[in-house]
């Protein structure tokens, strides 16, 4: 049987994904957002509009076996390190896995990746892990970074995830794994409950979040500031929408 092609963007909940997928929205066939109940609740709203925006419906997976981060850790007693993080590989992979095992038979798949014109080396790693399927990087093609995309975000009058105006460079989960000592310290003042529970769960495991510091002793004044993103659009994003 001959398979037929679709065009897949997998949204992240974040504005890279979805404005990606926007600029192809004509030819992506499935809108996918694999949920984890870490995310922010904003995130749905967010998704809400980007529908609206996209004119078509995103569909949202989430693990059967794992709804959130913190039952991982306590299954797998591992929290990051070298090897990633396993609530990446279970929570987000696994989950894209199985939908991909259960389309690859009667689909050539070609991917929409949200990927900026500073990520080069993110691109090229895709390339080479998943050379089975068909990748697109619109936002490279076009030459947008991320303060661009939040820019063509505004242009759209779509609210961006509450997570950016916190200060938070990406809106993964509350408490992501992989933040750093300046990302926890962020997350002790804006989230203490989140910052708590973590702090007591490393403890329970054994692991830490950050190589050789438990959060319980973490020192508050440890570690950079995030980098806030602000809105920029020029002549680029217009090129990019077709406007100009």
């Amino acid at each position: 049987m001959k398979k037929q092609p679709k065009t897949v963007c997998w949204l992240s909940g974040g504005v890279s994904s979805f404005i990606a997928g926007y600029l192809m929205r004509d030819a992506i066939d499935d809108f996918i957002y694999i949920h984890i109940d870490d995310q922010h609740p904003d995130t749905l709203r967010f998704n809400a509009d980007c529908e609206k925006a996209l004119g078509k419906p995103i569909k949202t997976l989430q693990s059967p076996f794992y709804s959130n981060v913190a039952d991982v850790i306590k299954a797998r007693r591992y929290v990051n390190g070298p090897y990633g993080a396993p609530c990446t590989s279970i929570l987000k992979i696994a989950v894209r896995k199985a939908w991909e095992t259960q389309n690859m038979l009667n689909y050539d798949i070609a991917y929409v990746w949200g990927f900026d014109c500073t990520e080069p080396h993110r691109i090229e790693r895709i390339k080479e892990r998943y050379p089975e399927f068909i990748h697109y990087f619109p936002l490279r093609k076009h030459s947008l970074s991320k303060h661009d995309v939040h820019g063509i975000l505004e242009r759209l009058n779509i609210a961006r995830p509450a997570m950016y105006d916190m200060g938070y460079n990406n809106n993964n989960c509350i408490g992501c794994v992989k933040g750093g000592m300046g990302y926890w310290n962020k997350i002790r003042i804006d989230f203490p409950d989140v910052f708590a529970d973590m702090a007591q769960l490393e403890r329970e495991v054994g692991a830490s979040c950050i190589r050789g510091v438990y959060l319980d002793e973490l020192d508050p004044h440890r570690g950079k500031a995030q980098e806030e993103v602000l809105q920029e659009c020029g002549i680029l994003c217009e090129v990019a929408m077709g406007v100009w």
